[in-house]
């Protein structure tokens, strides 16, 4: 229960990342010009994108589980499709089906990008294409996408694609090839609206559903120690 006015007002400042600065910063000096030559009925409109600009490159803070063999989810959104694939042949990977979680991120979400484990970026791989909306399941396989593969200690390697959508035209990432990273560390961003598909470790099963909306850095997606199998779920 908030104890003083600061408590009370906490929670809703968030952080900024430093990358949308410059973009909150044109959007509000635009909201400036507009009003001085436009009146105060564009100011508010001004106002309002600056708001939403604001919102979309927040930068939330995020309790990251250190337990061992845990994945956590690499962003924000809602899960639309959790399906054992034979991965492109784009990433690399050794041959063998593995699960793949797809996650859709809305203009809603929080758009940074998290390491879903630590280890080593192993390498980056950027493929041009469409920008179809993300929710599509054909979208990981037709836009424009950057799939970072990350070796992890045992040297078991694992993809995490960036995808995307018809709003979104820009993918970001802030590490280079051979860096290390630790589990929830932020490693990019897509601007407005996008996708984000994970693919487990061979035999790794996903504990997480469709339809189930996950916090990047936070919600585990998989567990490579326990063996679990997939877990049943439903809707109620």
């Amino acid at each position: 229960m908030p104890t003083s006015i600061r408590d009370t007002v906490e929670p809703f400042l968030v952080p900024i990342h430093r990358i949308g600065r410059p973009f909150v910063a044109a959007a509000a000096i635009g909201s400036v010009v507009l009003w001085l030559f436009f009146g105060f009925g564009l100011l508010v409109a001004g106002l309002l994108v600056t708001l939403f600009v604001a919102a979309f490159f927040r930068d939330p803070p995020r309790i990251v589980p250190l337990a061992r063999g845990l994945m956590v989810a690499p962003g924000d959104g809602r899960i639309v499709d959790v399906t054992t694939v034979e991965p492109p042949q784009e990433l690399g990977l050794e041959p063998g089906e593995r699960v793949r979680i797809a996650i859709f991120l809305s203009v809603f979400d929080v758009h940074i990008q998290r390491a879903p484990v630590a280890g080593r970026i192993a390498r980056y791989i950027y493929t041009p294409g469409r920008y179809t909306n993300a929710v599509s399941p054909d979208a990981g396989r037709e836009n424009e996408r950057k799939a970072m593969i990350i070796e992890m200690p045992d040297g078991t390697e694992i993809a995490v694609v960036q995808i995307a959508g018809w709003i979104a035209r820009r993918i970001v990432t802030f590490l280079k090839e051979g860096e290390p990273l630790g589990i929830g560390e932020r490693y990019g961003l897509i601007r407005f609206g996008s996708r984000v598909e994970l693919y487990l470790p061979p035999g790794v099963a996903a504990q997480v559903g469709v339809g189930q909306y996950v916090r990047g850095g936070e919600t585990v997606l998989a567990d490579m120690q326990s063996g679990l199998a997939a877990r049943e779920m439903i809707t109620i």
